[in-house]
């Protein structure tokens, strides 16, 4: 075949169908119109069950963020801010105790904190032992008075001071936070109650005035 025309369909071919399309009948338009309806609402509800949980999450975040946080707890104390002792009066000397001996009581409270332990006590002078009853160490708790007695013995005259001005004690506390060693000066009484002591143990025997061994903190 030569030349320029229309092609005409070969053996075993069709030719495109030119017909118009059928125009959408009212049931077909109907179905369609549900089944967008349908997508429609599956998405909207897919689409607020979305919007929910991330509000939801957005909420939780913001009041995570903004609850009250607890602050750490303050440190402890240290055992020498929170320990007082005083004096508190004369007390016979125990049966037992080595002749030249006196016995006084004296107050240990704790003001506030963890439980205090007194582990040790002592005092400067060389010529002067002592004991506790109780023993150390012992315990008080915060808000709490312990009367201990103590009992002195006089092992010298020669190192001892007659006329003692600020005598001191030195306890080694111990709590929670820190161990320390506290010299309390326990005042004018504790000091009479000293120098007459010393004096009916000693009597004559010295008038020197030595120094403690060592200085106040």
């Amino acid at each position: 075949m030569s030349g320029i025309g229309p092609l005409e369909p070969g053996e075993g071919t069709h030719a495109w169908d030119t017909r118009h399309p059928t125009p959408p009948t009212a049931s077909s338009t109907a179905r369609v119109r549900s089944l967008l309806a349908t997508r429609y609402a599956r998405h909207r509800r897919a689409t607020l069950a979305f919007a929910a949980v991330a509000v939801l999450l957005a909420g939780g975040g913001y009041f995570y963020a903004a609850r009250p946080r607890q602050q750490p707890p303050p440190p402890a104390p240290y055992p020498a801010q929170v320990v007082e002792v005083e004096y508190a009066s004369g007390r016979p000397t125990p049966a037992g105790a080595p002749p030249r001996s006196f016995s006084f009581a004296v107050l240990v409270s704790v003001e506030s904190g963890p439980p205090v332990t007194v582990t040790r006590v002592t005092q400067p002078y060389a010529g002067l032992s002592l004991v506790t009853d109780p023993p150390a160490p012992f315990r008080t708790r915060a808000g709490s008075d312990r009367k201990i007695t103590i009992t002195m013995h006089v092992t010298r005259c020669g190192n001892l001071p007659m006329d003692a001005g600020l005598p001191f004690l030195d306890v080694t506390l111990r709590n929670a936070r820190a161990i320390q060693i506290h010299s309390y000066i326990l005042g004018t009484r504790y000091a009479r109650h000293l120098s007459r002591a010393l004096k009916a143990a000693c009597g004559n025997s010295t008038t020197s005035s030595p120094k403690p061994s060592r200085h106040l903190n």
